[in-house]
Protein backbone atom coordinates (compact mmCIF):
# COMPACT_ATOMS: atom_id res chain seq x y z
CA UNK A 1 0.00 0.00 0.00
CA UNK A 2 1.54 3.28 -0.98
CA UNK A 3 0.85 6.48 1.02
CA UNK A 4 0.14 9.86 -0.89
CA UNK A 5 -0.16 13.29 0.93
CA UNK A 6 -1.96 16.34 0.45
CA UNK A 7 -0.29 19.11 1.68
CA UNK A 8 -2.99 22.23 1.39
CA UNK A 9 -5.98 19.58 0.72
CA UNK A 10 -8.72 22.22 1.41
CA UNK A 11 -7.68 23.44 -1.91
CA UNK A 12 -11.25 21.31 -3.04
CA UNK A 13 -10.44 21.47 -7.02
CA UNK A 14 -6.63 20.28 -7.19
CA UNK A 15 -7.30 17.98 -4.38
CA UNK A 16 -10.62 16.23 -5.59
CA UNK A 17 -8.97 15.98 -9.13
CA UNK A 18 -5.35 14.69 -8.33
CA UNK A 19 -6.44 12.11 -6.22
CA UNK A 20 -9.59 10.84 -9.08
CA UNK A 21 -6.33 10.30 -11.11
CA UNK A 22 -4.40 8.83 -8.69
CA UNK A 23 -7.08 6.12 -7.86
CA UNK A 24 -7.30 5.27 -11.64
CA UNK A 25 -4.14 3.29 -11.54
CA UNK A 26 -4.11 -0.17 -10.15
CA UNK A 27 -0.64 0.84 -8.29
CA UNK A 28 -2.40 3.04 -6.33
CA UNK A 29 -5.70 1.22 -6.05
CA UNK A 30 -5.69 0.68 -2.62
CA UNK A 31 -3.69 3.74 -1.80
CA UNK A 32 -3.74 5.83 1.56
CA UNK A 33 -4.75 9.09 0.93
CA UNK A 34 -3.54 11.56 3.96
CA UNK A 35 -4.92 15.21 3.92
CA UNK A 36 -3.77 17.75 5.89
CA UNK A 37 -5.08 21.45 5.69
CA UNK A 38 -4.82 24.21 9.15
CA UNK A 39 -8.73 25.22 7.70
CA UNK A 40 -10.76 22.26 9.15
CA UNK A 41 -13.94 22.85 7.18
CA UNK A 42 -12.25 22.63 3.73
CA UNK A 43 -10.12 19.72 5.15
CA UNK A 44 -14.32 17.86 6.16
CA UNK A 45 -15.17 18.77 2.53
CA UNK A 46 -12.13 17.26 0.88
CA UNK A 47 -12.49 14.07 3.27
CA UNK A 48 -16.34 14.08 2.12
CA UNK A 49 -14.60 14.46 -1.33
CA UNK A 50 -12.06 11.62 -1.36
CA UNK A 51 -14.59 9.25 0.57
CA UNK A 52 -16.88 9.78 -2.19
CA UNK A 53 -14.35 9.00 -5.29
CA UNK A 54 -13.21 6.06 -3.49
CA UNK A 55 -17.04 4.68 -2.72
CA UNK A 56 -17.82 5.77 -6.47
CA UNK A 57 -14.97 3.88 -7.93
CA UNK A 58 -15.47 0.71 -5.68
CA UNK A 59 -11.99 1.02 -4.80
CA UNK A 60 -10.17 -0.63 -1.32
CA UNK A 61 -8.28 2.87 -0.71
CA UNK A 62 -8.08 4.58 2.78
CA UNK A 63 -8.52 8.07 3.55
CA UNK A 64 -7.37 10.07 6.78
CA UNK A 65 -7.80 13.58 7.43
CA UNK A 66 -5.64 16.32 10.12
CA UNK A 67 -4.31 19.49 10.82
CA UNK A 68 -1.47 17.42 12.48
CA UNK A 69 1.33 17.81 9.20
CA UNK A 70 3.88 15.09 10.84
CA UNK A 71 1.15 12.73 11.19
CA UNK A 72 0.57 13.33 7.58
CA UNK A 73 4.13 12.65 6.55
CA UNK A 74 4.83 10.11 8.35
CA UNK A 75 6.28 7.45 5.68
CA UNK A 76 4.49 9.01 3.00
CA UNK A 77 5.74 8.14 -0.94
CA UNK A 78 3.90 10.99 -2.44
CA UNK A 79 3.33 14.54 -1.56
CA UNK A 80 1.24 16.99 -3.42
CA UNK A 81 1.77 20.68 -2.08
CA UNK A 82 -1.55 23.15 -2.82
CA UNK A 83 -1.21 26.06 -0.17
CA UNK A 84 -2.06 29.36 -0.19
CA UNK A 85 0.24 31.84 2.35
CA UNK A 86 -1.91 34.55 3.57
CA UNK A 87 -5.56 35.51 3.56
CA UNK A 88 -8.18 37.38 1.01
CA UNK A 89 -6.83 41.03 2.39
CA UNK A 90 -2.74 40.30 2.04
CA UNK A 91 -3.59 39.00 -1.56
CA UNK A 92 -5.69 42.10 -2.55
CA UNK A 93 -2.37 44.54 -0.97
CA UNK A 94 -0.18 42.28 -3.83
CA UNK A 95 -2.56 43.71 -6.98
CA UNK A 96 -4.26 47.30 -5.58
CA UNK A 97 -0.77 48.70 -4.45
CA UNK A 98 0.82 48.05 -7.50
CA UNK A 99 -2.34 49.66 -9.10
CA UNK A 100 -2.39 52.50 -6.88
CA UNK A 101 1.85 53.40 -8.57
CA UNK A 102 -0.12 52.35 -12.42
CA UNK A 103 1.07 48.93 -12.74
CA UNK A 104 -1.89 47.11 -13.48
CA UNK A 105 -1.60 43.47 -12.64
CA UNK A 106 -3.88 40.90 -14.07
CA UNK A 107 -3.31 38.04 -12.02
CA UNK A 108 -0.33 38.56 -9.59
CA UNK A 109 0.65 34.83 -8.51
CA UNK A 110 4.09 34.56 -10.63
CA UNK A 111 6.28 37.58 -11.60
CA UNK A 112 6.40 41.19 -11.26
CA UNK A 113 5.49 43.13 -7.98
CA UNK A 114 2.43 41.23 -6.86
CA UNK A 115 4.17 37.45 -7.42
CA UNK A 116 7.20 38.61 -5.70
CA UNK A 117 5.81 39.68 -2.46
CA UNK A 118 3.63 36.14 -3.07
CA UNK A 119 6.56 34.20 -3.46
CA UNK A 120 8.05 36.28 -0.03
CA UNK A 121 5.48 35.54 1.97
CA UNK A 122 5.10 31.82 0.61
CA UNK A 123 8.85 31.17 1.15
CA UNK A 124 8.90 30.32 4.89
CA UNK A 125 5.69 28.24 4.95
CA UNK A 126 7.09 26.06 2.17
CA UNK A 127 10.73 25.78 3.89
CA UNK A 128 8.96 24.54 7.11
CA UNK A 129 6.91 21.89 5.08
CA UNK A 130 9.72 20.84 3.49
CA UNK A 131 11.71 20.39 6.74
CA UNK A 132 9.19 17.96 7.45
CA UNK A 133 9.45 16.13 4.67
CA UNK A 134 13.03 15.72 5.47
CA UNK A 135 12.31 14.59 8.70
CA UNK A 136 9.22 12.66 7.96
CA UNK A 137 9.58 11.14 4.61
CA UNK A 138 12.95 12.04 3.18
CA UNK A 139 12.81 10.00 0.23
CA UNK A 140 9.42 10.92 -0.81
CA UNK A 141 8.51 12.55 -4.48
CA UNK A 142 7.36 16.12 -3.86
CA UNK A 143 5.11 17.94 -6.53
CA UNK A 144 4.54 21.49 -6.15
CA UNK A 145 1.39 22.84 -7.40
CA UNK A 146 1.52 26.39 -5.19
CA UNK A 147 2.72 29.79 -6.95
CA UNK A 148 4.72 31.22 -7.89
CA UNK A 149 6.06 27.86 -9.49
CA UNK A 150 9.42 29.28 -11.02
CA UNK A 151 10.25 31.54 -7.41
CA UNK A 152 9.12 28.55 -5.18
CA UNK A 153 10.91 25.96 -6.67
CA UNK A 154 14.56 27.32 -6.99
CA UNK A 155 14.45 28.55 -3.55
CA UNK A 156 13.10 25.11 -1.91
CA UNK A 157 15.66 22.84 -4.79
CA UNK A 158 18.72 24.96 -3.13
CA UNK A 159 17.95 25.36 0.48
CA UNK A 160 16.51 21.78 1.46
CA UNK A 161 16.86 18.18 0.15
CA UNK A 162 13.89 17.19 -0.72
CA UNK A 163 13.40 15.74 -4.31
CA UNK A 164 10.68 18.63 -5.01
CA UNK A 165 9.84 19.29 -9.15
CA UNK A 166 7.15 21.64 -9.63
CA UNK A 167 3.72 21.14 -11.94
CA UNK A 168 1.94 23.52 -14.49
CA UNK A 169 -1.37 22.60 -16.34
CA UNK A 170 -0.62 25.47 -18.75
CA UNK A 171 2.11 23.29 -21.18
CA UNK A 172 -0.59 20.32 -21.70
CA UNK A 173 -3.78 22.81 -21.64
CA UNK A 174 -2.09 25.36 -24.29
CA UNK A 175 -0.91 22.25 -26.62
CA UNK A 176 -4.54 21.14 -26.67
CA UNK A 177 -5.93 23.85 -27.42
CA UNK A 178 -3.67 24.53 -30.58
CA UNK A 179 -4.54 20.91 -31.67
CA UNK A 180 -8.44 21.75 -30.99
CA UNK A 181 -7.26 24.47 -33.26
CA UNK A 182 -5.92 22.82 -36.63
CA UNK A 183 -8.42 20.11 -35.87
CA UNK A 184 -5.33 17.66 -35.02
CA UNK A 185 -6.64 14.84 -32.30
CA UNK A 186 -4.15 14.97 -29.58
CA UNK A 187 -2.76 11.77 -29.34
CA UNK A 188 -1.09 12.53 -32.99
CA UNK A 189 0.47 15.41 -31.38
CA UNK A 190 4.27 15.83 -30.23
CA UNK A 191 6.46 18.97 -29.47
CA UNK A 192 9.33 19.71 -27.46
CA UNK A 193 8.24 22.60 -24.73
CA UNK A 194 10.94 25.18 -22.96
CA UNK A 195 11.52 28.76 -21.25
CA UNK A 196 10.26 29.08 -17.56
CA UNK A 197 6.56 28.38 -16.33
CA UNK A 198 3.93 30.20 -17.54
CA UNK A 199 6.19 31.55 -20.49
CA UNK A 200 8.29 28.41 -21.93
CA UNK A 201 7.17 27.95 -25.72
CA UNK A 202 6.87 25.54 -28.27
CA UNK A 203 9.76 24.87 -29.91
CA UNK A 204 8.51 22.72 -32.15
CA UNK A 205 4.97 21.32 -32.47
CA UNK A 206 3.95 18.74 -34.69
CA UNK A 207 1.46 16.49 -35.74
CA UNK A 208 2.57 13.47 -37.29
CA UNK A 209 5.99 13.97 -37.44
CA UNK A 210 4.78 17.35 -39.77
CA UNK A 211 5.72 20.82 -38.52
CA UNK A 212 2.12 21.90 -37.37
CA UNK A 213 3.21 26.20 -37.20
CA UNK A 214 2.05 26.75 -40.89
CA UNK A 215 -1.29 25.13 -39.60
CA UNK A 216 -1.71 27.59 -36.70
CA UNK A 217 -0.75 30.22 -38.26
CA UNK A 218 -3.70 29.60 -40.97
CA UNK A 219 -5.99 28.77 -38.57
CA UNK A 220 -5.24 32.39 -36.67
CA UNK A 221 -7.11 33.45 -40.52
CA UNK A 222 -10.32 32.86 -38.23
CA UNK A 223 -11.50 35.78 -35.89
CA UNK A 224 -13.10 33.57 -33.60
CA UNK A 225 -8.95 32.09 -33.08
CA UNK A 226 -7.12 34.87 -33.00
CA UNK A 227 -9.66 36.95 -30.78
CA UNK A 228 -9.37 34.00 -27.96
CA UNK A 229 -5.88 34.66 -27.36
CA UNK A 230 -5.00 38.13 -28.35
CA UNK A 231 -2.51 38.46 -25.99
CA UNK A 232 -0.73 35.12 -26.78
CA UNK A 233 -1.31 35.27 -30.85
CA UNK A 234 0.26 38.52 -30.83
CA UNK A 235 3.25 37.14 -29.36
CA UNK A 236 3.47 34.35 -31.38
CA UNK A 237 3.25 36.24 -34.70
CA UNK A 238 5.87 38.77 -33.45
CA UNK A 239 7.81 36.12 -31.93
CA UNK A 240 7.66 32.72 -34.09
CA UNK A 241 6.99 30.22 -31.37
CA UNK A 242 3.64 29.79 -29.15
CA UNK A 243 4.03 30.21 -25.72
CA UNK A 244 1.86 28.86 -22.54
CA UNK A 245 -0.45 30.02 -20.44
CA UNK A 246 -3.31 32.30 -20.88
CA UNK A 247 -3.29 36.06 -22.28
CA UNK A 248 -4.34 37.25 -19.20
CA UNK A 249 -1.07 35.88 -17.52
CA UNK A 250 1.19 36.56 -20.14
CA UNK A 251 -0.35 40.35 -20.46
CA UNK A 252 1.92 40.78 -17.10
CA UNK A 253 4.61 39.44 -17.70
CA UNK A 254 6.47 41.91 -20.49
CA UNK A 255 6.24 45.45 -20.86
CA UNK A 256 4.06 45.31 -24.22
CA UNK A 257 0.26 45.11 -23.30
CA UNK A 258 -0.42 46.69 -20.04
CA UNK A 259 1.85 50.25 -19.35
CA UNK A 260 -0.96 52.27 -21.22
CA UNK A 261 -4.76 52.22 -20.98
CA UNK A 262 -5.15 52.10 -25.03
CA UNK A 263 -2.83 48.99 -24.83
CA UNK A 264 -4.99 46.96 -22.32
CA UNK A 265 -8.19 47.95 -24.06
CA UNK A 266 -6.54 46.32 -27.42
CA UNK A 267 -5.11 43.95 -26.29
CA UNK A 268 -6.56 42.50 -22.59
CA UNK A 269 -10.20 43.27 -22.51
CA UNK A 270 -12.37 41.85 -25.22
CA UNK A 271 -10.49 38.06 -25.58
CA UNK A 272 -13.12 35.50 -26.13
CA UNK A 273 -10.66 32.94 -23.86
CA UNK A 274 -10.23 33.72 -19.77
CA UNK A 275 -8.67 37.54 -20.68
CA UNK A 276 -9.99 40.33 -18.30
CA UNK A 277 -8.70 43.19 -18.85
CA UNK A 278 -9.41 45.06 -16.08
CA UNK A 279 -6.91 44.16 -12.96
CA UNK A 280 -10.22 44.09 -10.66
CA UNK A 281 -11.71 41.39 -12.30
CA UNK A 282 -9.85 38.48 -10.50
CA UNK A 283 -9.87 40.31 -6.88
CA UNK A 284 -13.86 40.90 -7.29
CA UNK A 285 -14.55 37.27 -8.71
CA UNK A 286 -12.24 35.92 -6.02
CA UNK A 287 -13.94 37.91 -3.32
CA UNK A 288 -17.21 37.52 -4.51
CA UNK A 289 -16.86 34.01 -4.36
CA UNK A 290 -15.73 33.95 -0.58
CA UNK A 291 -18.44 36.55 0.40
CA UNK A 292 -21.22 34.54 -1.15
CA UNK A 293 -19.63 31.32 -0.69
CA UNK A 294 -20.17 30.21 -4.18
CA UNK A 295 -17.10 27.50 -3.67
CA UNK A 296 -19.17 25.89 -1.32
CA UNK A 297 -22.61 25.90 -2.96
CA UNK A 298 -20.59 24.34 -5.99
CA UNK A 299 -18.93 21.88 -3.89
CA UNK A 300 -21.60 20.90 -2.12
CA UNK A 301 -23.71 20.61 -5.65
CA UNK A 302 -21.08 18.41 -6.64
CA UNK A 303 -21.21 15.81 -3.60
CA UNK A 304 -24.91 15.47 -3.89
CA UNK A 305 -24.83 14.16 -7.16
CA UNK A 306 -25.63 10.24 -7.82
CA UNK A 307 -22.45 9.67 -10.24
CA UNK A 308 -19.29 11.49 -10.75
CA UNK A 309 -17.16 11.15 -13.95
CA UNK A 310 -13.74 9.21 -12.81
CA UNK A 311 -12.12 9.58 -16.27
CA UNK A 312 -8.00 10.27 -15.37
CA UNK A 313 -7.71 13.68 -15.93
CA UNK A 314 -4.85 15.90 -17.86
CA UNK A 315 -2.86 16.79 -14.65
CA UNK A 316 0.80 15.44 -14.21
CA UNK A 317 0.91 14.51 -10.94
CA UNK A 318 -0.90 10.73 -10.77
CA UNK A 319 1.34 9.80 -13.97
CA UNK A 320 4.14 11.00 -12.03
CA UNK A 321 3.79 8.68 -9.04
CA UNK A 322 2.76 5.81 -10.97
CA UNK A 323 6.31 6.10 -13.45
CA UNK A 324 8.42 6.12 -10.38
CA UNK A 325 6.86 4.42 -7.39
CA UNK A 326 3.62 2.59 -8.79
CA UNK A 327 4.07 0.22 -12.45
CA UNK A 328 6.76 2.58 -13.26
CA UNK A 329 5.66 2.87 -17.17
CA UNK A 330 8.23 5.73 -18.22
CA UNK A 331 6.64 9.22 -18.48
CA UNK A 332 7.63 12.54 -19.98
CA UNK A 333 6.61 15.54 -18.69
CA UNK A 334 7.14 19.00 -18.68
CA UNK A 335 8.92 19.91 -14.85
CA UNK A 336 10.42 23.08 -13.17
CA UNK A 337 14.10 22.57 -11.82
CA UNK A 338 16.96 24.26 -11.79
CA UNK A 339 19.31 24.95 -14.98
CA UNK A 340 21.90 23.17 -14.33
CA UNK A 341 23.16 22.48 -18.01
CA UNK A 342 19.72 22.34 -19.14
CA UNK A 343 19.04 25.47 -21.64
CA UNK A 344 21.96 26.69 -22.65
CA UNK A 345 21.22 30.82 -22.93
CA UNK A 346 19.20 30.67 -19.22
CA UNK A 347 21.10 32.03 -15.95
CA UNK A 348 22.95 28.81 -14.60
CA UNK A 349 20.80 27.88 -11.65
CA UNK A 350 17.81 29.56 -12.40
CA UNK A 351 14.38 27.85 -12.77
CA UNK A 352 13.64 26.33 -15.73
CA UNK A 353 10.81 24.76 -17.41
CA UNK A 354 12.04 21.60 -19.56
CA UNK A 355 10.77 17.56 -20.58
CA UNK A 356 11.48 15.69 -18.14
CA UNK A 357 11.24 12.04 -17.14
CA UNK A 358 9.90 10.34 -14.56
CA UNK A 359 10.87 6.68 -13.98
CA UNK A 360 12.00 4.16 -11.47
CA UNK A 361 15.17 5.62 -11.67
CA UNK A 362 13.83 9.08 -10.45
CA UNK A 363 13.02 12.50 -11.94
CA UNK A 364 15.36 13.68 -14.43
CA UNK A 365 15.08 16.53 -16.85
CA UNK A 366 16.48 17.11 -19.87
CA UNK A 367 18.99 18.90 -22.14
CA UNK A 368 17.22 21.73 -24.51
CA UNK A 369 20.00 23.44 -25.84
CA UNK A 370 19.91 26.89 -26.71
CA UNK A 371 16.44 28.99 -26.69
CA UNK A 372 15.83 30.95 -29.98
CA UNK A 373 17.72 34.64 -29.56
CA UNK A 374 14.29 36.22 -29.15
CA UNK A 375 12.85 33.86 -26.47
CA UNK A 376 15.90 33.57 -24.55
CA UNK A 377 16.12 37.59 -24.04
CA UNK A 378 12.60 37.56 -22.97
CA UNK A 379 12.70 34.79 -20.44
CA UNK A 380 16.37 35.98 -19.38
CA UNK A 381 14.65 39.62 -17.95
CA UNK A 382 12.12 37.77 -15.55
CA UNK A 383 14.75 34.99 -14.73
CA UNK A 384 17.53 36.91 -13.31
CA UNK A 385 14.48 39.27 -12.14
CA UNK A 386 13.59 35.83 -9.82
CA UNK A 387 16.94 34.67 -9.28
CA UNK A 388 17.43 37.97 -7.66
CA UNK A 389 14.16 37.72 -5.33
CA UNK A 390 15.09 34.32 -4.13
CA UNK A 391 18.21 35.55 -3.06
CA UNK A 392 16.73 38.46 -1.08
CA UNK A 393 14.63 35.25 0.23
CA UNK A 394 17.88 33.29 1.38
CA UNK A 395 19.91 36.42 3.03
CA UNK A 396 17.27 38.24 4.36
CA UNK A 397 18.39 41.29 1.78
CA UNK A 398 15.19 43.66 1.22
CA UNK A 399 18.17 45.75 -1.54
CA UNK A 400 17.52 42.73 -3.44
CA UNK A 401 13.92 42.44 -3.86
CA UNK A 402 13.71 46.19 -4.41
CA UNK A 403 16.54 44.94 -7.52
CA UNK A 404 14.31 42.54 -8.36
CA UNK A 405 11.13 44.34 -9.03
CA UNK A 406 13.27 47.38 -10.41
CA UNK A 407 13.48 45.44 -13.89
CA UNK A 408 10.56 43.66 -13.85
CA UNK A 409 9.60 44.28 -17.49
CA UNK A 410 6.02 46.08 -16.74
CA UNK A 411 7.25 47.60 -13.69
CA UNK A 412 9.94 49.15 -15.62
CA UNK A 413 8.11 50.30 -18.44
CA UNK A 414 5.83 52.30 -16.33
CA UNK A 415 7.81 53.37 -13.21
CA UNK A 416 10.76 55.61 -12.36
CA UNK A 417 13.14 54.12 -10.11
CA UNK A 418 12.08 56.10 -7.44
CA UNK A 419 8.62 55.51 -7.91
CA UNK A 420 9.41 51.38 -7.64
CA UNK A 421 11.30 52.35 -4.49
CA UNK A 422 8.62 54.44 -3.08
CA UNK A 423 5.88 51.21 -4.48
CA UNK A 424 8.18 48.68 -3.07
CA UNK A 425 8.33 50.06 0.31
CA UNK A 426 4.87 50.04 0.56
CA UNK A 427 4.16 46.26 -0.47
CA UNK A 428 6.81 45.54 2.34
CA UNK A 429 5.17 47.44 4.73
CA UNK A 430 1.92 46.06 3.91
CA UNK A 431 3.07 42.89 4.35
CA UNK A 432 5.31 43.29 7.22
CA UNK A 433 3.75 40.27 9.85
CA UNK A 434 4.80 37.99 7.22
CA UNK A 435 8.12 39.45 6.26
CA UNK A 436 9.90 39.81 9.51
CA UNK A 437 13.04 37.82 8.14
CA UNK A 438 13.79 40.51 5.76
CA UNK A 439 16.08 43.12 6.80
Amino acid sequence: MKKITFIGAGSLGFTRGLVKDILTFDAFRDAHIALMDINQERLDMIERGVKKIIAAGNYPATVSATTDRAKALEGADGVCITILSGGPDIFRNDIEIPKKYGVDINVGDTRGPSGIFRFLRTAPAMLEICRDIEKYCPNAIVLNYTNPMAMLCRYLQSETKVNITGLCHSVQGTAEMLAKWIGAPMDEITYTCAGINHQAFYLDYKWNGQDAYPLIRKAMENPEILNAEQVRNEMFLNLDYYVTESSGHNSEYNAWFRKRPDLIEKYCTHGTNWNPGEYAYILNEYFKREEDRSWQKEYEEWLAKDEIDLTRGHEYASNIFNAVFGDNTMYEFNGNVRNFGLIDNLPEGCCVEVPTIASKAGIRPLHVGALPAQLAILNNISARCEELAVEGAITGDKRKVFHAVLFDPLTSAVLSMSETKQMVDEMFEAGKDYLAYLK
